[in-house]
């Protein structure tokens, strides 16, 4: 039996997936010597990614063509555990969504959120479903590759992704990908493999971001 369309856009990205995996932020994070000004800082620009994330999937939904589609993506296309994750997370390190929104995004979560939108205002649905799924799909490995965290606060961030509390989303996303795939032509298929490896390429640039604590040059 053939690979699904999606099967075969993970198997290209892999080397960037595994360059993600490896990167110091979450070495240290599993090893529990990451400082907690790094967590607080990625901290900070998930949660304005995930702001971007959501305005993403509501300019899909409004593009919807069919009842069909509709649903798939206001039901079955969800990440439930992020924002309740992401509020008492906040809580722990001592941040809220006030702080976070006067911080304002960095130059990497700017360039992940406007590449997003982008692909959804000018591009089809098949594309911005592939924009958009390696962000829950990647967090969902991450729960096989950190495994059991004994540090006080970063356990708590980690246990969702452990649990496997995305693997119905990522199913979902998934399964949207390979169901538009089945009906595009060959340039629509192109614009979804690339959207797929950008975004990719940006899940790994967000890790480097936040263990560097990157900001914009002063004025």
């Amino acid at each position: 039996m053939a690979d699904s369309f999606s099967e075969r856009l993970r198997a290209e990205a892999s080397p960037i997936w595994h360059q993600i995996y490896a990167n110091p932020f979450l070495a240290e994070l599993k090893a529990g010597t990451l400082p907690l000004e790094k967590f607080r800082y990625y901290m900070t620009q998930d949660y304005l990614y995930l702001e971007g994330f959501a305005r993403t999937v509501a300019l899909a939904l409004a593009k919807a063509p069919d009842t069909h589609n509709l649903e798939l993506l206001s039901h079955r296309v969800s990440t439930p555990v992020e924002r309740p994750l992401h509020q008492k997370m906040m809580g722990l390190v001592g941040l809220t969504p006030e702080e976070a929104q006067a911080i304002g995004r960095s130059p990497t979560c700017m360039g992940y959120v406007n590449h997003m939108l982008a692909t959804a205002s000018l591009m089809g649905l098949g594309p911005t479903a592939a924009a958009l799924l390696p962000c829950p799909w990647t967090y969902h490995e991450l729960g096989d590759m950190l495994g059991e965290l004994e540090h006080p606060v970063y356990s708590q961030w980690s246990a969702p992704y452990i649990e496997g509390l995305l693997a119905d989303s990522v199913a979902a996303w998934r399964s949207f990908v390979d169901e538009c795939a089945k009906t595009a032509g060959a340039v629509e298929l192109e614009q979804m493999r690339t959207a797929f490896m950008v975004s990719s390429q940006y899940e790994w640039l967000f890790w480097h971001m936040a263990y560097n604590m990157e900001a914009w040059p002063p004025i």
